[in-house]
């Protein structure tokens, strides 16, 4: 009789505290993702036995076999959200469940471990109170995390990984753009496609976006407006979500519109937030918010 596999536990957490701790830096000297806090989460998983004791330890490299299937296979994953301080001061996520929902998404589309993502926001929670002095408290500012899942199977066969790590690092961060960006419409490469991985947030989705990028770059503009399909739909737009907003000339009705999630674009979690408070805040006589397809032939 097969024995149960352990589940992620946050109560069997160990903590190994730094020893050098670092200076917070100030705001003004804050690089998106350059610095990170003193502290990071690990937790490994065995195919035999399960998720393995969390690990809260001091930030730093791991130690990793060079042919683990990571670095082969591409079998990675991660999320990204923030957390801020709050009028009182006190350190507040935002919506971090919806992240731990798509987290388990993209590991079940590549064959990595699932997780109880409650189990692990006890975890995260943990670490940033260990770490939260690096939480800024000015507005447009907070602190990135960055959970992260990897196969770490040694060997050079191509299969499902027996072997994962979960880590989660933290970086104090300030605007990702710091004034307005222009955007090239780019139908010569394309980020995702109907059937693809669009949809997870894969690392392997993102080193293929560079080269579109610095072409882009080279004409002016900051980052790609992705576009698909011989109607040239709108997709994404860089590293956000794209919404346009229309004004129809004959009867002055206002509509919202952002792409349907059909598989080619990644579910964002400050996407649902606009349109959930748009479509419940909102007149709806005065503004319609839909999920439709939109191309820049008509524009």
């Amino acid at each position: 009789m097969t024995s149960q596999l352990a589940g992620l536990d946050a109560s069997k957490l160990n903590i190994t505290k730094t020893t050098t701790p670092k200076k917070v830096l100030q705001n003004d000297q804050i690089v998106f993702g350059k610095t990170f806090t003193d502290h990071m989460l690990i937790i490994d998983w065995d195919a035999e036995k399960g998720w393995l004791t969390p690990q809260i330890q001091p930030y730093g490299p791991l130690v990793m076999d060079p042919s683990s299937c990571v670095f082969h296979y591409g079998f990675e994953l991660f999320e990204g959200f923030k957390a801020y301080k709050d009028a009182q001061g006190k350190v507040r996520m935002f919506r971090p469940d919806l992240n731990m929902k798509r987290m388990n998404k993209s590991a079940a589309r590549i064959c990595l471990p699932t997780f109880d993502g409650d189990e692990l926001l006890k975890l995260i929670e943990k670490l940033l109170k260990l770490d939260s002095k690096f939480v800024p408290d000015e507005r447009c500012y907070s602190l990135y995390i960055r959970p992260t899942m990897i196969g770490t199977d040694a060997g050079l066969g191509v299969g499902t990984p027996s072997k994962a790590r979960i880590f989660v690092i933290c970086s104090p961060v300030g605007p990702y753009f710091r004034k307005a960006i222009s955007l090239e419409a780019t139908d010569y490469a394309v980020r995702a496609w109907p059937g693809g991985v669009g949809d997870k947030k894969l690392g392997g989705n993102y080193a293929p976006c560079i080269k579109p990028q610095l072409e882009a770059a080279s004409r002016g503009f900051q980052q790609n407006l992705w576009l698909f399909g011989p109607e040239k739909n709108i997709t994404e737009a860089g590293v956000m979500n794209f919404f346009a907003a229309f004004k129809d000339a004959a009867t002055g009705k206002k509509e919202l519109v952002t792409a349907p999630l059909d598989g080619t674009i990644l579910e964002g979690i400050t996407r649902d937030s606009i349109l959930s408070l748009c479509r419940e805040r909102l007149n709806k006589d005065e503004l319609t918010v839909n999920e439709r397809y939109c191309s820049v032939i008509y524009w």
